[in-house]
C-alpha cells in the first residue's frame, strides 16, 4: 500500500513550518497525555496508520505532539500581519452586492413575468392543447435563441471557467463534438420527429415499441429533469450567494417564482420569447466581461501567454486510460454521445424543433443555435484563462476569499468591477437567465411529456384539444412546486450534486439508447427494449453511484499567492491540511476495479451502447423462444396437439409469423390533408423505414 497525496503533503507541510520555526519553539512541554519529546529527535519516522487507543505506535504519537506544537509556535508567530496588510479572508475584502445590482437584477425579472402575463392573459389562442405546448408555427429567430439557451445551464456558466483555471484547456475539445451532432440530428432523428408530426418525442417509441416502451421513456425524462432543474437552480444560487452576500433561498425563490408563472400561464410562446429575452442579457454580460477583462486583467496575447508559462494549455492529450478525467478520446467521443442524447432525445429541445413550420427551418434552427452555443462555450472558456491570468500570483481559493471554485468567476467581476456601477449586476442577471431558461423549458416539456405519454397513452384518460390546454398549465405549475421542493432536499445532501449531474448522463445515454435500438435494429421488439433498457440502466446507475462515492478528488494544477495584496494566514491552511485524517489507497475492494474509476464523460455512451446491445441480444433470444413455441416439430411427428396430422401431409408450406407488439393507442387514424377516416392502425416506423 502506498501513501496517498494528502498524506505526502501533509509531511511536507510539516517540514515546510519546521524550517520556519526556530530550534527554541520546540522545547515547550508536550501536550498532556502525549508521550514526552525527546530532543534528539531531529527527524521523526511517520508510518501512515490510523490507530485506535493503545494501538498506536511510538512513531504515530511523536507525529502528534510535533504537529501541535509547530502549529502552536507557527501561530504564535502569525498573530501580526507583516507590514499591517489585512488577511484576505476578512470581510473588508469580500466582494458586495450593490442596490444598482439588484436593480438590473429585478428588471430582468419583471420583465420576464410581464412576458408570461402578456401571452398569458392578453394573447389570443394557447386555447388548445397543441397551441399552448407547441407554439403553433413559431418564427425561426426567437426559436433559435431559445435552443441556445436552453442548452446553456448556469453550472456551465460558472464551471467552466473554472475548469480552466484549475485543470487547464483540454476541455475545450467539448465544442468538436456539438458540430458532429448537427448531421446526425437533421439526417436521422428530426426527419423521423416531423414525419410524424409528434408533440412528444417518446411517441415514437410508442409507435416503434409498444406503450409500455413510451411510458419507459417519459418516467425517465420526467426523473431526469425534476432533479436536474432543481440542481441547475441551486448550484449557482449557493455560488452567488457564497461570492456575492445574495441570499440562497431568495435566489431559489425568485427564479421559481418567474418560471412557474409564466411557463404555466404563457405555453410555449412565452417560454421561447421569454428566452430570445434572456439570450440577450446572457450575450450582454458575456461580452461586457470579456471586453472589461481585456483592460483591467490582460489582451489577449498576455492572457494566452500566462496561461502557457503556468502550463494551463492542453489540447492534445493522448492518453488512452478511460480513468484519465479529460483526454482527446473521452471529451470528443463521450462528449458525441452526451449531446446527441440532449439534442436530438430531449424532449425541451425537440419539442421547441417542432414548434416550427416545416423540417427546412427545424434543421436551419438547430444548426445556428449550436454555432451559437459553441460561441458562447468559447467566451466562457476564455474568461476562465482570463480570470487566470488576473490572479496568476493570488489564487483566491488558496487565500480564503472564496470557499469553493464555482464562486471564482462571480468574485473576480464583483471584485473586479466594484467601482463600475451595474456590471455585477448584469452579470448575475445572466448566470439567473440561464437558469430561467432551463428551468422554463424543462416546466414546459415536462407538461407535455406527463399529457401525452403519461395521462393520454398510459392512463388511457381522454383529453379533449380544449382541456388539454388547462392540464398542461396545471401540470407546469405542479412541477414547478415539485423541483422547488426537491431544491431543499438536495441543499442537505451534499455531495448528492455531483452525483445527480452524474446520473442525468447515465439516463440521457439510455434514453438515448433506446430511439438507436428502435432506428437502427429491425430485430429489435417491444420485450427486448423494455428488458435492456431497465437492466442497463440499473448497471450504468450502478456504476455511476459507486464511482462518485470511491471517486478521487482531481488535483488542481499548481496556483501561487505569492504577490497577494493582502495577508494569507498559513495557519488556517496548515490546520486544514493537518486536521484532514491521513488515508491510505486502498488495494482491496471492488470500488478500486476499473470500472467504476471511468471518466464522467463516457456515462452517456456506456449507457447508450450497452441498452442497444442488450436489447437486441434480448430481442433476438425471445424472437428465437416465440418461434419456437408456434410449432414443435419432432422427427416422430407434432409436440402441438392443437395442430392436426393433416397439416403435414400437404405439400404446402406451413407458414408462421413473429408477434410483434405494436402501439395501438387509438384506432382511428386521421389523414392530415383530408377528412377521410381509415379503421386500424398504421405504422409508421414501418413505412418511414421503407422511405
Amino acid at each position: 500500500m502506498f501513501a496517498t497525496q494528502d498524506t505526502i503533503l501533509k509531511l511536507l507541510t510539516l517540514c515546510a513550518l519546521a524550517h520556519s520555526i526556530t530550534a527554541l519553539a520546540l522545547q515547550p512541554t508536550p501536550v498532556a497525555g502525549s508521550a514526552p519529546l525527546d530532543p534528539s529527535h531531529k527527524y521523526l519516522i511517520v508510518r501512515g496508520e490510523t490507530p485506535v487507543g493503545s494501538s498506536a505506535s511510538q512513531e504515530h504519537v511523536d507525529f502528534d505532539n510535533a504537529a501541535t506544537l509547530l502549529l502552536q509556535s507557527f501561530r504564535a508567530q502569525q498573530t501580526t500581519s507583516p507590514d499591517g496588510l489585512e488577511e484576505c479572508s476578512a470581510p473588508s475584502h469580500k466582494a458586495t452586492f450593490s442596490g444598482y445590482d439588484y436593480v438590473i437584477l429585478l428588471g430582468m425579472l419583471v420583465i420576464s413575468l410581464g412576458i408570461g402575463i402578456f401571452y398569458g392573459f392578453f394573447q389570443k389562442g394557447g386555447s388548445s392543447s397543441n397551441e399552448f405546448l407547441l407554439g403553433s408555427e413559431m418564427s425561426i429567430f426567437p426559436v433559435t435563441l431559445s435552443l441556445t439557451t436552453s442548452f446553456i445551464t448556469a453550472i456551465e456558466l460558472l464551471g467552466n471557467p473554472s475548469e480552466m483555471y484549475f485543470q487547464g484547456t483540454q476541455f475545450v475539445l467539448i465544442v468538436i463534438p456539438m458540430v458532429l451532432v448537427i448531421p446526425v440530428a437533421v439526417k436521422i432523428f428530426y426527419p423521423i420527429y416531423f414525419k410524424m408530426e409528434l408533440t412528444s418525442c417518446y411517441e415514437y417509441l410508442g409507435i416503434r415499441f409498444g406503450k409500455e416502451i413510451r411510458i419507459l421513456g417519459a418516467v425517465l425524462y420526467v426523473i431526469q429533469m425534476c432533479f436536474y432543474t432543481a440542481v441547475a437552480v441551486l448550484a449557482p444560487a449557493i455560488a452567488l450567494s457564497k461570492a456575492t452576500g445574495l441570499d440562497t433561498k431568495i435566489a431559489v425563490v425568485l427564479i421559481y417564482v418567474v418560471c412557474v408563472f409564466y411557463s404555466s400561464q404563457g405555453g410555449m410562446k412565452a417560454v421561447v420569447i421569454a428566452d430570445s429575452f434572456q439570450a440577450a442579457v446572457l450575450a450582454v454580460s458575456l461580452v461586457l466581461i470579456v471586453g472589461l477583462g481585456s483592460f483591467y486583467s490582460g489582451n489577449p496575447i498576455q492572457v494566452f501567454q500566462t496561461a502557457a508559462e503556468h502550463n494551463r494549455l492542453e489540447f492534445f492529450n493522448m492518453d488512452p486510460s478511460p480513468t484519465t478525467r479529460h483526454t482527446v478520446w473521452s471529451v470528443v467521443i463521450g462528449g458525441f454521445f452526451y449531446w446527441t442524447s440532449l439534442f436530438c432525445t430531449n424532449q425541451a429541445s425537440v419539442q421547441k424543433c417542432m414548434s416550427l413550420k416545416s423540417l427546412r427551418l427545424a434543421k436551419i434552427a438547430l444548426g445556428f443555435a449550436i454555432i451559437g452555443l459553441i460561441v458562447v462555450f468559447l467566451l466562457n472558456f476564455y474568461t476562465g484563462l482570463m480570470v487566470f491570468t488576473h490572479y496568476a500570483d493570488c489564487d483566491p481559493l488558496t487565500a480564503g476569499r472564496i470557499s469553493a471554485t464555482d464562486q471564482l468567476l462571480p468574485y473576480y467581476v464583483i471584485n473586479t468591477y466594484e467601482h463600475i456601477y451595474s456590471i455585477a449586476g448584469i452579470f448575475v442577471a445572466g448566470i439567473f437567465a440561464a437558469s430561467l431558461g432551463t428551468v422554463a423549458s424543462a416546466l414546459n416539456s415536462l407538461s407535455a411529456v406527463t399529457c401525452e405519454d403519461l395521462l393520454v397513452n398510459g392512463m388511457n384518460i381522454k383529453i379533449s384539444p380544449e382541456k388539454g390546454a388547462t392540464y398542461a398549465k396545471w401540470m407546469s405549475l405542479g412541477f414547478g412546486i415539485a423541483s422547488f421542493g426537491l431544491v431543499f432536499i438536495v441543499e442537505h445532501l451534499g455531495g448528492v450534486l455531483q452525483a445527480t449531474l452524474t446520473l442525468n448522463g447515465l439516463i440521457g445515454g439510455v434514453t438515448l439508447g433506446l430511439f438507436v435500438l428502435g432506428i437502427a435494429c429491425k430485430q429489435a421488439n417491444t420485450k427486448g427494449a423494455f428488458y435492456g433498457g431497465l437492466l442497463s440502466l440499473v448497471l450504468v446507475i450502478f456504476v455511476g453511484v459507486v464511482a462518485q462515492i470511491a471517486s478521487v478528488e482531481q488535483p488542481a494544477l499548481p496556483t501561487s499567492i505569492e504577490h497577494c495584496d493582502c495577508h494569507v494566514n498559513m495557519t488556517t491552511i496548515a490546520e486544514d491540511i493537518l486536521t484532514e485524517p491521513m488515508t491510505l489507497a486502498e488495494d482491496g475492494g471492488f470500488t478500486s476495479w476499473p470500472i467504476f474509476r471511468l471518466s464522467y464523460m463516457w456515462y452517456s455512451m456506456i449507457g447508450c451502447l450497452l441498452t442497444v446491445f442488450l436489447g437486441w441480444l434480448i430481442s433476438l433470444v425471445i424472437d428465437f423462444i416465440q418461434r419456437r413455441n408456434v410449432l414443435k416439430i419432432t422427427g416422430k411427428g407434432i409436440d402441438n396437439p392443437a395442430v392436426s396430422e393433416e397439416v403435414f401431409k400437404s405439400d404446402s408450406q406451413v407458414q408462421y409469423t413473429t408477434s410483434i407488439s405494436v402501439a395501438t393507442e387509438s384506432t382511428t387514424v386521421m389523414d392530415p390533408k383530408d377528412t377521410k377516416t381509415d379503421t386500424g392502425h398504421v405504422n409508421h416506423a414501418i413505412r418511414i423505414d421503407d422511405e
